[in-house]
């Protein structure tokens, strides 16, 4: 069986070997658009975390049998095109989650603590210069009390969920945008109003895309701060950019965007303000999940050899 691994890079130097041992491995650091069809011509199964396999790719692959997506979200596979050409598709669901939550509330704990700014004053010898034994420049608030909305109530929201109210947080979960609350669920608007700290966990879909744009922001506290570890998109990224340099919410936590790498031009990638912390896109990527992610993989392939199905889609 030849394998081949289309983005080693995404993988951040994990050991393979779990790859190496199913069949005759091929791996490249990064594969562009013009180097697809080369790099998987002789592959029984192709691997890929975001390269992109779309219909005219996959009916040139003749011996393709198996795509294995090393990511959760399938977006960057043509899953029709797949179904119709005869070849499996696998994901892998719930590796991230303890980095996505940790990664979540390290932007939430630096914008409530305004630790950034702290340490950027240390760097300047700030501290030196204090009056007394500690500086107190900007505003320091607790979890505990706040009301924190979660968007999107899959495994990701649950497990934000569960951490919020081991902070003491009053979580709320927000219903879907236009449709009436179900029990436990609080109206889209009415928890956007409400919030103190709004946490996104939703995939981007045509109903989640701008979900929150200037409307939402005006709706929001003064004194909210708005978390997105989930999708670019979801947030109107211009329309967030004029809302933090205006003050209309205290802060933002971002570590996606519309596209990705940052174009030179995006408004949050290009804003210099304070008030907002963005990340590259790296809640997922713990050394521990990426070492699931690598052992899940294989166990797909594994599955797949055997004749099983294991996390198949199609």
């Amino acid at each position: 069986m030849n394998i081949t691994l289309l983005d080693t890079a995404t993988l951040a130097g994990t050991s393979l070997e779990p790859f190496q041992s199913l069949g005759n491995f091929t791996s490249y650091p990064l594969t562009s658009p013009e180097q697809v069809i080369a790099h998987s011509a002789d592959a029984d199964v192709l691997i890929t975390n975001k390269v992109v396999l779309n219909r005219e790719t996959l009916t040139k692959l003749p011996a393709l049998k198996l795509i294995c997506v090393a990511a959760t979200g399938t977006n960057n596979v043509d899953l029709v095109a797949a179904k119709e050409l005869g070849i499996a598709v696998t994901n892998v669901a719930g590796y991230s989650t303890p980095s996505v939550v940790l990664h979540t509330f390290a932007l939430i704990t630096n914008l409530l603590g305004n630790t950034h700014r702290y340490i950027a004053d240390c760097q300047q010898g700030l501290w030196q210069q204090s009056e007394m034994f500690c500086r107190l420049d900007y505003r320091f608030n607790d979890i505990g009390g706040k009301t924190l909305a979660i968007i999107g109530y899959g495994a990701l929201g649950k497990a934000v969920a569960d951490v919020a109210k081991a902070f003491g947080a009053n979580v709320i979960i927000s219903e879907r945008k236009g449709h009436s609350p179900r029990a436990g669920r609080t109206e889209f608007f009415q928890a956007i109003k409400c919030a103190d700290i709004i946490s996104i966990h939703c995939p981007l879909t045509d109903e989640s895309r701008d979900l929150i744009s200037s409307e939402e922001l005006a709706m929001m506290k003064p004194s909210a701060i708005l978390i997105n570890t989930a999708r670019g998109g979801i947030v109107n990224e211009a329309q967030l950019a004029q809302a933090l340099a205006n003050k209309q919410i205290a802060g933002a936590g971002f570590d996606v965007l519309t596209k990705e790498p940052a174009a030179d031009n995006n408004p949050l990638a290009i804003y210099d303000g304070d008030n907002l912390i963005l990340t590259p896109h790296i809640a997922w990527a713990s050394e521990e999940s990426i070492i699931r992610l690598v052992k899940q993989v294989s166990l797909n392939i594994s599955a797949f050899s055997q004749g099983e199905s294991l996390n198949r889609l199609v």
